[in-house]
């Protein structure tokens, strides 16, 4: 007996484990390479060696994520073509241009600096290699720009027209850019990068400090990112519920699903814990709050929020996945909160980088950002279902002529060699961070010590030499 081999199921899910690997990259490199930035102009600025040493340690790890992320990017271009072609060929004409500006205006602009930001140490004006590292930390936030355009575009598709051939035609380019959900997705994305980015940063910073390495450096990594978590993780809680409640007007089901709510109400309870049964079509063992949902999505303790069963149920998302990911998403984010609330009371107490405890509770949030940005990606693309373009195209109207054997065994060949070539470059990573910043034997040039060894120098460790 042989099992069925769904071609729609598997390619759905080999392009959610691939988007999943891609998506971690550019939400680090966004925020990286804008705090590269900062520090590199706290450098100029100050004459400070100790932003240098952390620049040079850090730019390195830039380098090796934003080389996981373009090569985890030419993946998903092509999967369009081998596992979504009928969507390739519906819609090309609207995010085909939307793809291209991309590459022509962010990945060019990109490309063309990163050599003089990696490599342009003893070889340009400390002004032009400043100039180089704003310019490619503007690159990622252009590439951003264009990526989430054409992904808001997808869930709130407006400016087009479909003609006879049942083919999607721009109609109005700056709807299509500009529409409804991208401004809200844009901001709590971006914002969302930065917030990985400081995390990982003071993730770092922390373990140095927990265990008294590097000092110097580790208090300019761990003040700065605590700097984000004080005033840029409260924000986000603010752009996430304006997100929220565009979400709510735009894609209701979506909310419905988030919120585990399967009958319209006036005064919705807000359902913090619960197990979503689609069977019964009932959220069982939950744990309510009365009218916050209302309350929170309608601005009135009594205002409607529509239930799942507004919708058959071949238009609703597969709801226990957006609901528990959402919950993991603001938990999370809570927890970002809370570390900025005790970074501040800290701080006052003049012990923020004396304080062992705090510094593990932040070795233990490394990872929150990405985790954050996953479970927020999984609740926009699996609220989406059962569309692809939402409202317009299913998502099963839109897959290759292909047989689901042999999309099984390309998912297990990009699953094996994901781990390996990855697995490789996250091992990289570690011992860049295990070497440490470690400062480098400089000759100064044009007042600053800007030329060093070439940049992927040697990190094993030497017999003898004791590292983190």
């Amino acid at each position: 007996m042989t099992l069925p081999l769904d071609p729609a199921l598997l390619a759905r899910l080999q392009f959610a484990f691939t988007i999943s690997f891609h998506i971690l990259f550019p939400a680090f490199t966004i925020g990286l390479a804008s705090w590269l930035a900062v520090v590199e102009w706290r450098w100029l600025k100050t004459g400070d060696e100790t932003y240098r040493d952390v620049y040079r340690m850090w730019v390195k790890i830039f380098a090796v994520t934003f080389g996981m992320g373009v090569v985890s990017g030419i993946v998903l271009s092509y999967q369009f073509g081998t596992n979504w072609s009928v969507f390739a060929d519906k819609v090309g004409n609207v995010l085909g241009p939307l793809l291209g500006f991309e590459v022509l205006t962010a990945f060019f602009l990109e490309a063309s600096f990163l050599g003089i930001m990696l490599f342009g140490w003893n070889r340009v004006s400390p002004k032009m290699h400043f100039a180089a590292t704003v310019i490619v930390a503007s690159g990622t936030l252009v590439s951003a720009f264009w990526i989430l355009s054409a992904n808001s575009w997808m869930q709130t598709p407006q400016g087009f027209f479909i003609g006879d051939d049942g083919l999607y035609y721009p109609l109005n380019w700056l709807a299509i850019i500009f529409n409804s959900s991208f401004p809200y997705r844009m901001i709590h994305m971006v914002v969302a990068a930065y917030l990985t980015t400081a995390f990982a940063v003071s993730g770092v910073g922390a373990f140095y400090l927990y265990r008294q390495k590097f000092t110097d450096q580790a208090k300019v990594m761990f003040g700065m990112a605590m700097l984000m978590a004080i005033f840029v993780a409260p924000l986000q809680l603010l752009f996430g519920d304006l997100h929220g409640l565009n979400t709510f007007k735009e894609q209701p089901v979506k909310v419905a699903a988030m919120e585990g709510l399967w009958e319209t109400q006036k005064g919705a309870p807000l359902v913090l814990f619960g197990w979503p049964d689609e069977e019964r079509e009932a959220t069982r063992f939950a744990i309510e709050i009365p009218k916050v949902s209302s309350l929170i999505l309608t601005h009135h303790p009594d205002g409607e929020v529509r239930g799942l069963k507004e919708w058959p149920a071949d238009r609703r998302p597969p709801v226990a996945p957006v609901f528990w990911s959402f919950r993991i998403m603001v938990g999370v984010g809570m927890m970002m909160i809370l570390t900025g609330v005790l970074a501040l009371f800290l701080y006052f107490r003049k012990r923020l980088f004396d304080c062992p405890w705090f510094h593990r509770w932040c070795m233990l949030m490394t990872p929150a950002g990405f985790i954050a940005v996953l479970s927020g990606w999984f609740v926009t693309e699996i609220g989406r279902q059962p569309y692809i373009v939402y409202n317009s195209l299913l998502t099963s109207e839109s897959i290759s002529p292909v047989a689901g054997i042999h999309v099984g065994l390309s998912l297990i060949a990009f699953i094996i060699i994901y781990g390996l070539v990855f697995g490789a470059g996250i091992y990289y990573i570690i011992r860049l961070v295990q070497k440490g910043p470690v400062p480098e034997t400089e000759t100064p040039y044009g007042g600053h010590g800007i030329e060093a060894p070439p940049l992927f120098s040697d990190v094993v460790t030497p017999k003898g030499e004791d590292h983190v």
